[in-house]
C-alpha cells in the first residue's frame, strides 16, 4: 500500500501564537497578524533577529533571520514583541496533542512543525485531502491559529507542499504532480539547498528544480560530492525515510545552542558540539542513566533545519563518547553552509547498573538499519598507542562532575576552552544545579501556565 504523509506548519508560528495569546488572553483588541509586526529577540545577543513576521510585514521585504536594525529600516513603523518561549512550547504541546488523536505516528519535527503518517488510517478518516482540510479547520476552530498541511507519499514531497501558497491552506504534491508543481521553482526552493549550494548550481547553469532533477549525478558529485547525490534525488522527490515516532516513556535528554555569530570551519563546529556533550553528559550522570542513541542537528543562516542520530552498540553516558559520535553525525550531515544553531540529543534512556561488554576504544556505531557502520577508536594517549581504558574515563567525568557541584560549573574546563569565546558547556536548561551561578528565573511549569 501507498504511503500517506502530511507535513504541518504552523503560519508564522511564533507570531500567530502570540496574536492568539494577546487577543484571547489579554484582551488585546489589535491582531499583530494583520499589521507589520514581528517577533524579535535579544538585540544584544544573535537573537537580535526576526523570529516570525506577519504577512503585512512580508510586504515590506522583512526576512526571518534578518536583523531587527533591518528590519526597521524598511518599515519605520515596524511592531515589535519580544518571544515568549514559555508560552510557544505550551501552544506547540496542544498543537501536537491534536495530531495524535488522528494516528500515533507523528513525528515533532521541530516547534512548530510535525510529520503524521496516515498510511493505513482512510478508510476511518477519509481521502489524504478531506482530513488533511478537517485537521486544519479544527485547529483554527479550537486554538485561533493557522497552519499550512502538504500532502505527499513521503516526507520531502509532503514538507514542499505545505511551502506552497499560505497561510490555511492544503496542498498535494505526489510523485506525478512533480513535474508541474515542483520542477519549475527556483532550485533555491528545494530543501537542503542553501545560499552557498545555490551560488555553485547557478556557476554549472542550474537555475531550477526541474534543472537540477535532470542534471548528470555524476557532474553534480564532482562539484558537490555527496550533498549532490542527496539534493538530485530531492529533485527527482526520491526520499526513503520514515516518520519517526515519539514513545512518551522514551524520555531523552538533550541541549542545543544558537551561535552569536556564522559557524564556518569544521573545528569550531566540533567544539561547539564537545560543550553541548559536556552538558548533555553530565545531565546523564546526575540522573545514574545511559542512553543507546544519538542524534545531532543543524540549523543554517536561512533556518534549514537537519539531523541524524545513530544507535550505539552499548549504553552510555561518558563525555567523550557523546561526543564522538556526535562528531560522526556532523560530518555527515553539513554541507558547509554557515551555520547559526547547534544541538545534541539522546534517547534509549537504560538505569545504571546495565551491563557493559565493550570498552571505550572498541564502541561501535550502527545506522537505523542495525548495521555496523563505524568502529570509533579513541587514543587519549600520553605515549604513541597507549589506551586509556574506560574506567578511567568514568573516573575522570565522575571527579569533574563533583569538581563542578562544589566550586561551579566554569572552575574545570577543557584546555581548549580556556582561551576560547566558546562556552566550554552550552545548551537549554540543564538538571543540574551547580552554585556560584547566576539565577536566571524559574522554570516554566506547564501545570501553572496558560490555556487556550
Amino acid at each position: 500500500m501507498d504511503r500517506v504523509i502530511f507535513h504541518i506548519d504552523v503560519n508564522s508560528a511564533f507570531l500567530s501564537w502570540e496574536a492568539v495569546y494577546r487577543l484571547k488572553i489579554l484582551g488585546e483588541e489589535t491582531d499583530l497578524r494583520e499589521i507589520a509586526s514581528v517577533v524579535g529577540g535579544d538585540e544584544k545577543k544573535r537573537h537580535g533577529i526576526v523570529l516570525a513576521k506577519s504577512i503585512p510585514a512580508k510586504k515590506y521585504g522583512i526576512q526571518t533571520g534578518e536583523s531587527l536594525a533591518e528590519a526597521r529600516k524598511k518599515c519605520p513603523n515596524l511592531t515589535i514583541v519580544p518571544p515568549q518561549h514559555d508560552l510557544y512550547k505550551q501552544c506547540s504541546e496542544l498543537f501536537i496533542q491534536l495530531l495524535r488523536e488522528y494516528t500515533p505516528c507523528v513525528e515533532q519535527y521541530s516547534i512548530d512543525e510535525a510529520y503524521m503518517d496516515m498510511s493505513g488510517t482512510l478508510s476511518l478518516h477519509g481521502s489524504p485531502v478531506i482530513v488533511a482540510n478537517a485537521i486544519k479547520d479544527r485547529i483554527y476552530r479550537e486554538f485561533g491559529f493557522t497552519v499550512n498541511i502538504g500532502v505527499s507519499s513521503n516526507k520531502l514531497l509532503a514538507k514542499m507542499a505545505s511551502d506552497f501558497k499560505k497561510p490555511n491552506l492544503v496542498h498535494t504534491l505526489f510523485p506525478d504532480e512533480i513535474e508541474k508543481k515542483m520542477w519549475p521553482l527556483p532550485v533555491s526552493e528545494l530543501f537542503f539547498v542553501g545560499r552557498a549550494t545555490t551560488k555553485k548550481l547557478f556557476a554549472m547553469g542550474i537555475k531550477s528544480i526541474g534543472d537540477l532533477a535532470k542534471a548528470d549525478i555524476d557532474i553534480l558529485k564532482a562539484h558537490l560530492k555527496k550533498h549532490g547525490e542527496i539534493i538530485h534525488n530531492f529533485a527527482n522527490g526520491v526520499d526513503d525515510s520514515v516518520v519517526l515516532t515519539e514513545t512518551i516513556a522514551n524520555k531523552g535528554y538533550g541541549n542545543s545552542t544558537t551561535v552569536p555569530f556564522d559557524v564556518t570551519d569544521r573545528d569550531t563546529a566540533l567544539m561547539i558540539l564537545l560543550s553541548l556533550s559536556e552538558m548533555v553528559g553530565a545531565r546523564l550522570r546526575k540522573d545514574h542513566v545511559y542512553i543507546r542513541v544519538i542524534a545531532v542537528s543543524i540549523v543554517d543562516c536561512e533556518f534549514h533545519h537537519v539531523s541524524h542520530q545513530i544507535t550505539l552498540l552499548e549504553p552510555t553516558n561518558l563525555t567523550n563518547e557523546i561526543h564522538a559520535a556526535a562528531c560522526q553525525l556532523f560530518g555527515e550531515l553539513w554541507n558547509g553552509e554557515p551555520l547559526r544553531n547547534f544541538g545534541v540529543h539522546t534517547s534509549r534512556i537504560e538505569e545504571q547498573g546495565a551491563s557493559r561488554q565493550l570498552s571505550l576504544f572498541e564502541l561501535g556505531l550502527k545506522n537505523e538499519t542495525n548495521q555496523v557502520k563505524e568502529t570509533v577508536d579513541y587514543r587519549i594517549t600520553e605515549k604513541p598507542n597507549t589506551l586509556l581504558k574506560r574506567e578511567k574515563l568514568e573516573k575522570l567525568d565522575q571527579t569533574i562532575d563533583q569538581i563542578r557541584l562544589r566550586y561551579g560549573m566554569d572552575s574545570i574546563k577543557r584546555a581548549n576552552f580556556v582561551n576560547s569565546k566558546l562556552d566550554h558547556m552550552s545548551g537549554g536548561s540543564s538538571s543540574i544545579t551547580l552554585p556560584k551561578q547566576k539565577e536566571k528565573g524559574k522554570p516554566f511549569d506547564p501545570a501553572k501556565g496558560l490555556k487556550l
